[in-house]
């Protein structure tokens, strides 16, 4: 019987003790912890996202170049959506049934409980027609926003766009993105995303039965603020910017300029252009169709993408290279007749230039100078030395920023080319080939690719005499104006500083008195160097690379029209009326009577093949491509080209025709 009695005493402590912890969480839940009112009123209650306004970017002198205007999304929560006149909804927001299904099935497979974007960017003249009948549609609500905007409608490659996320982005991310938000997608917008985008808030409001506000929650207790992206100052100069894209209107190609003594680049203009404001709102994907399917492709961003043979623009590098090794000096000359033999392959000069030093060789863009500085390089250590003397002077090209990324602040950069000793070992076979087989690398032509972006960076190395700083689209970050340690890092290239007067020198001969005489800008001593690139699919490209003035430089150039001609016909006006826009803040007329308005008027677009055409320039490439396939496999193809042609002798060369390799 006392037995009965402990345990029933037990047992009641025990209900007691379990009666106890229950009324203490009770009241810990009801009296002391809002969290659990919070997860009650989940029903009644809407976290509403704040998006902070995407950072601002603005050229050199602080003016706006893409900013921010307000746009509403319209959001729905399936669950809580009422039978409500789907006409009148589709008519308030500009789309028709068949799209209202659309993105009514795209909400649902979203989640039934979940809020998700109905329809994007409705600009603030709609959305407040339609906000005096959002009572009408329970379960639909607005969502406020900012797209971009560029006041003066350029740069559109530099400054990029964006683009809603895709289920990669959010994955990526680590869920900081979500369905509906947005992501740089290209240019200074992607590189910069995470100091753009700046900081998500949360705001937590009342909401009735109809979903109509009735205020925010404890007083915003659990509100979050949103934090505004960060400002950009660019490197960019809207003045020249400007007058670079009405220069290349209706052409094809680049311009790149760059200040030497800090690497910021002042003028990025890729040619055929659009305006940035297209791929902006709710006819966005529509815009950018037509863009895609444009035969010019204006989103190709060519100064950084766009590959080019370099042609004479490269002859003042080898030069420095020579210059470098001792295997040429100032003085060293060569004589010119006109050609230059490579073994029994004839390589034309432009003119007979008679005994040339390295100044008139650059002045005078001598083939023959820079075959033999090419050829002496190339046999430096020996015939049976020659894949190492080629790697050796690979490397130093390397140096200059050729053949690899200049490692821009941009996405898509791309490195350019130069072949290694194992190409040709591949093709030609290994100890088969020697500085003739290959002495179009000596004149910028034969394999050796590069970008305009590249091309204007030599400029700058010239002009330091010696190095440079990596070139970069943003100058500043932030209020604080904080610029990046990369870029204030000098990168020598390995060539003593004495080496250089002489090329300057030959360099501001070409504009002085030279094959760029016709663009000589008055009152500023411009030192460049003019090329014509050949193109197998037409007009040979017109390309020139300066920098000026030549003591205390301010700017560095390149500039290259496709499809044009000669370097000096179209390339060096444009580039001297940049440069004088941006030392001046003005422009005067040229010796050669080519006015900015004449330029902006001409029209160099490519004309477009008909399909046919295209089927029958294909065929031929392909035919192509096997001779050169066959050619290469018979280890014949110098034999190939010159069979016919013997050696002259003294007074015969006259007689001989030749094709040019190097116009300038």
């Amino acid at each position: 019987m006392n037995s009965f009695f402990e345990r029933r005493y037990i047992i009641q402590g025990i209900f007691i003790i379990m009666a106890l912890g229950l009324l203490t969480r009770l009241f810990y839940i009801q009296i002391i912890d809002d969290q659990y009112t919070l997860s009650a009123n989940n029903n009644v209650i809407r976290k509403v996202i704040e998006f902070p306004s995407r950072g601002p970017i603005v050229d050199r002198m602080g003016k706006i170049l893409v900013q921010n205007d307000l746009i509403y999304d319209i959001m729905v929560t399936p669950r809580l959506v009422k039978p409500f006149d789907t006409l009148k909804f589709c008519k308030l927001i500009g789309i028709d049934k068949e799209g209202f299904y659309k993105r009514w099935k795209k909400a649902m497979s979203y989640s039934r409980n979940l809020n998700s974007v109905f329809e994007k960017q409705l600009p603030v003249a709609l959305y407040q027609a339609f906000q005096e009948h959002l009572f009408e549609f329970p379960g639909f609500f607005s969502q406020l926003r900012t797209v971009r905007t560029y006041p003066d409608s350029v740069a559109a490659q530099f400054l990029g766009y964006i683009g809603e996320v895709t289920d990669k982005d959010i994955e990526q991310s680590n869920a900081y993105y979500r369905p509906g938000d947005y992501i740089g997608r290209t240019g200074v917008e992607k590189a910069y995303e995470n100091l753009l985008r700046g900081q998500r808030g949360v705001k937590n409001i009342y909401v009735d039965s109809k979903g109509v506000s009735k205020g925010s929650y404890l007083n915003g207790t659990y509100d979050t603020a949103a934090v505004s992206g960060e400002r950009l100052t660019s490197s960019i100069d809207l003045r020249i910017q400007k007058l670079g894209e009405k220069l290349m209107k209706d052409k094809v190609g680049s311009i790149v300029a760059i200040e030497p003594s800090t690497g910021e680049i002042l003028c990025f203009v890729s040619a055929p252009t659009y305006d940035p404001n297209l791929l902006v709102g709710r006819e966005r994907g529509s815009n950018s169709v037509k863009l895609n399917q444009n035969p010019y492709n204006p989103l190709f961003i060519r100064p950084i993408m766009a590959y080019y043979p370099p042609g004479s623009s490269f002859k003042p590098l080898n030069a420095l290279i020579g210059l470098q090794e001792g295997i040429i000096n100032p003085q060293t000359t060569f004589y010119c007749s006109g050609v230059y033999w490579a073994g029994n392959h004839p390589v034309a000069c432009t003119h007979v230039h008679g005994e040339t030093n390295l100044t008139l060789g650059i002045a005078g863009s001598c083939n023959v100078f820079f075959d033999n500085v090419f050829n002496k390089l190339i046999n430096l250590n020996g015939y049976k030395n020659i894949e190492q003397s080629y790697i050796d002077w690979k490397m130093r090209v390397n140096k200059f920023g050729f053949g690899v990324k200049l490692n821009i602040d941009m996405p898509n950069e791309r490195k350019g080319y130069v072949p290694s000793a194992a190409h040709y070992n591949k093709v030609y076979g290994a100890r088969h080939w020697n500085a003739n087989t290959i002495i179009s690398l000596g004149i910028g032509q034969g394999e050796l690719l590069a970008t305009p972006m590249q091309m204007a960076n030599i400029e700058c190395i010239i002009a330091n005499h010696g190095f440079y700083y990596k070139p970069h689209l943003i100058k500043a970050i932030g209020d604080k104006k904080i610029i990046k340690n990369e870029f204030t890092q000098k990168n020598d290239v390995g060539i003593d500083g004495q080496y250089f007067e002489p090329v300057i020198e030959g360099m501001q001969q070409v504009v002085e008195n030279g094959t760029a005489r016709g663009s000589k800008i008055p009152g500023i001593i411009m030192c460049g160097k003019t090329g014509t690139v050949q193109n197998p699919h037409g007009k040979n490209h017109s390309v020139f690379v300066a920098y000026a003035p030549r003591d205390n430089p301010k700017i560095a150039i390149a500039v290259v029209v496709e499809n044009s001609g000669q370097g000096a016909e179209w390339a060096a006006p444009i580039a001297s009326y940049i440069v004088e826009k941006y030392l001046k803040d003005s422009t005067t007329t040229r010796p050669s009577g080519r006015t900015i308005t004449w330029l902006r008027e001409q029209n160099l677009l490519p004309e477009l093949k008909t399909d046919a055409e295209n089927k029958q320039r294909n065929a031929k490439s392909d035919s192509l491509k096997k001779a050169i396939r066959d050619s290469i496999k018979n280890k014949d193809r110098l034999k190939s080209v010159s069979h016919k042609i013997k050696r002259p002798q003294n007074g015969q060369l006259a007689a001989i025709q030749l094709k040019r390799k190097d116009h300038e």
